[in-house]
């Protein structure tokens, strides 16, 4: 890509797109149950997948107001598997969520269906700058499954704001190949715009 997009509404992000659709039709074939991924952000995340991206503190009465669903709530109700890119801080993955902008697994096994929405969807990974997680079949509950390289178990439980369950067999993620990595710098982010991040030398 030439340039990374301004926004989720830029045409930047239709480049080399074999189909574009407006949203209804996205937000339909949710509904129809065709759409089996949605990657999603927020600003905070709980041990069930809650997300918020609404508001920090009371919502009538916020310390910060932020850009909230933006079609974030359909996807992650209706698709079949949600895979949540987030930071790994502390500050964002809290003990309870302020809002719930997004539904994860609410709060626990069955209480998606109990709300309603398809049997069998709701989050499945989570992609950190420090771990790979998923959630745990019987509990719901995050669970911690690998770490990328050169991180520690604590590295990941003290940026932690509640505590997460952990895979027996957890792994240690191998570091990207350097294709990926060409490809990330050359074709998929040439300035440096995400890759930059915590970079000494963003530019060189």
């Amino acid at each position: 890509m030439p340039t990374l997009p301004l926004s989720v509404g830029c045409s930047r992000t239709t480049y080399r797109a074999i189909r574009t659709c407006d949203m209804p039709e996205i937000f339909e074939m949710a509904q129809l149950g065709i759409a089996h991924y949605a990657f999603l952000g927020g600003a905070q995340i709980d041990q069930y997948g809650n997300l918020n991206s609404t508001v920090k503190g009371e919502y009538n009465s916020p310390k910060v107001r932020w850009p909230g669903s933006g079609g974030a709530n359909a996807f992650g109700s209706l698709c079949w598997r949600t895979m949540i890119i987030m930071n790994h801080e502390k500050r964002r993955f809290v003990e309870k969520v302020d809002f719930i902008t997004t539904p994860g697994y609410i709060d626990g096994p069955g209480a998606r269906e109990k709300a309603g929405l398809p049997p069998g969807s709701g989050p499945y990974r989570v992609f950190t700058d420090k771990a790979l997680l998923d959630f745990e079949e019987k509990t719901k509950r995050m669970r911690l499954i690998g770490l990328l390289p050169g991180l520690t178990l604590k590295d990941v439980t003290e940026n932690t704001g509640f505590e997460l369950l952990i895979k027996e067999d957890l792994r240690n993620i191998p570091p990207p190949a350097e294709e990926e990595l060409r490809i990330l710098r050359e074709k998929v982010d040439p300035h440096r715009i995400i890759l930059s991040r915590g970079d000494n030398n963003p530019r060189e």
